[in-house]
């Protein structure tokens, strides 16, 4: 049997379960949640048991993805539970487009709709979501999230832990540096420095974070 654990089981959880059903590569698909006790009757899936619990389910369960929103908590986790020997794909939901020669790193998820062009490459851990849009040669770092609906022009670089809002889109060869969040429906037309937060129509720095 080729199984997957998903760890985290909140709304986020159910998408990624959802899309790694859809790809129809794993015969199981069961999540791990610290919310075990509440959780194991409330969802399609089996919840087997916490978050430390992950090691005891190596057996059946080689794949492990990690589906929680907090990008610095997602990458952690996804490298200490490659350290016990799960395997960590990267999930693409059939209806997205990925090319050839794009690199999509380990623990990547990409959600339905979305697209990743040529030359582009999407780092450890990231999530590109529903209907998101990554044009050629661009570079996220680790643990970047895109969320529904976000566009990125060509050779933009997006840096470490960035978070970019629903329907947000950044204008070509631009620079957003690590740690930037910005927010919904911004447009980005020039480069971002590190640990700030970017709104706005066109994109202006409203906070440096601490």
């Amino acid at each position: 049997m080729k199984g997957l654990l998903v760890a985290g089981a909140g709304g986020h959880g159910k998408v990624v379960a959802d899309t790694a059903s859809e790809t129809g590569r794993w015969d199981a698909i069961a999540f791990i949640d610290d919310r075990f006790e509440s959780l194991r009757k409330m969802i399609k899936y089996p919840v087997l048991g916490k978050l430390d619990d992950a090691p005891g389910f190596l057996g059946e369960y080689k794949d492990l993805v990690v589906a929680i929103g907090d990008n610095l908590i997602r990458v952690k986790l996804l490298k200490n539970f490659s350290d016990v020997g799960f395997n960590l794909p990267f999930i693409v939901h059939p209806t997205a487009y990925v090319s050839r020669d794009a690199i999509i790193e380990p623990g990547c998820v990409i959600f339905a709709q979305a697209a990743v062009n040529a030359g582009s490459r999407i780092g450890f851990g990231s999530i590109i979501n529903t209907g998101s849009t990554v044009d050629h040669d661009c570079f996220l770092g680790e643990g970047v999230h895109l969320s529904p609906g976000v566009h990125l022009a060509g050779e933009v670089n997006v840096g470490d832990y960035s978070w970019l809002g629903i329907a947000s889109s950044v204008i070509q060869r631009v620079s957003i540096g690590r740690d930037v969040i910005v927010g919904a429906g911004t447009v980005v037309v020039r480069d971002i420095l590190d640990d700030v937060t970017v709104v706005g129509v066109p994109g202006r720095v409203i906070k440096k974070s601490d």
